[in-house]
């Protein structure tokens, strides 16, 4: 009798669970949108290097009637951005900033949905280990498709002086695929407790192991310490690569694409041309190596570090800069 009580309130647990868990999704649900990117890439073939123009696809949710977060890879270098609601609507939108160490980054539509709906971060310093959390998002182009699952561990970078390194992570089993990445993570609150990154895997699939930027270093990024995004991917030239490019200092970095109608782009910089692999990492060779921000040098020890993070986290969307860089041998500088 006492197994059959015992069976009996587990089933009715598990019933009250399904039923909260489809309440939530049903109210969280219309914040997630689908991001539709698109982006120049180098393409190597037969000996011709050329650029092509790729697709990506990802997803984010409302923060507010025209902002929107997501992670940074979904978008830091696109070109063109397309946001698709639940409703079918599809509007155009822009990267106000990326932070690509802890893997967020913000984007605003370039005309507000006024019935939009939003969600609300939790504190993600609450999440425990054993936590049940629910994802949303649009795998492999499924919109608006639920995964469940548990905490597994909460992944924390050291801490140190160093800016750009700043990551906080949630690991979870729940399924993680592509068309993911930049959905929610919410708790059973309803609240967005994680900003869907990226698995560990060695078949390409899902494995179980996942990973979500936390809420609280999403917040602190994106919403009260945003940097204005760039538009440029670059590489940092240290040690033997610095001597291999002859760079007149300690370190640079080198360019290796703008994303045209960007800051940087309007600016002048150029990023490469030519696939190479230099000691060991596949790399785009023949652009220009950023030497110095507005005069801070561009140097891996700490107190250069800290200046350019403070630099970047002061510098306003509209604020004129310079970079000196380094092209054909040659050191220029590029004004706004």
């Amino acid at each position: 009798m006492k197994n059959t009580f015992f069976l009996i309130s587990i089933l009715l647990s598990s019933v009250c669970k399904a039923q909260d868990l489809s309440k939530l999704y049903e109210t969280v649900n219309p914040a997630v949108v689908v991001i539709f990117t698109q982006e120049a890439k180098l393409e190597s073939n037969g000996g011709i290097t050329k650029t092509v123009t790729s697709e990506g696809l990802g997803s984010g949710f409302m923060v507010s009637e025209s902002e929107i977060i997501t992670a940074s890879h979904v978008v830091d270098a696109a070109e063109i951005l397309r946001v698709k609601f639940i409703d079918g609507e599809v509007r155009s939108a822009k990267v106000i900033s990326t932070f690509k160490s802890a893997d967020v980054a913000l984007i605003k539509l370039d005309i507000p949905k006024k019935d939009a709906v939003t969600v609300s971060f939790g504190d993600s310093d609450r999440v425990k280990i054993g936590e049940q959390i629910f994802i949303v998002g649009a795998p492999f182009g499924y919109s608006h498709s639920l995964s469940s699952g548990y905490v597994s561990g909460i992944v924390k970078n050291k801490k140190g002086k160093n800016p750009f390194t700043q990551a906080e992570f949630i690991q979870t089993d729940a399924a993680i695929n592509t068309g993911n990445s930049g959905g929610p993570m919410f708790n059973m609150k309803g609240e967005v407790v994680g900003v869907v990154s990226q698995i560990l895997t060695k078949s390409g699939g899902f494995e179980g192991i996942g990973f979500a930027a936390t809420s609280n270093i999403t917040k602190n990024l994106m919403l009260n310490n945003r940097t204005p995004w760039l538009g440029f991917d670059s590489y940092p030239l240290t040690g033997k690569t610095q001597r291999l490019f002859n760079v007149p200092q300690r370190s640079g970095l080198l360019v290796q694409r703008v994303v045209f109608g960007s800051v940087l782009h309007k600016m002048g910089l150029q990023g490469g041309d030519t696939e190479a692999i230099i000691d060991g990492q596949k790399l785009i060779i023949g652009g220009d190596i950023i030497m110095a921000f507005n005069g801070i040098t561009f140097d891996l020890t700490d107190e250069a570090l800290v200046k350019l993070g403070e630099f970047g986290k002061n510098l306003k969307p509209t604020d004129p800069f310079e970079l000196t860089i380094l092209r054909g041998g040659k050191v220029m500088k590029l004004k706004r």
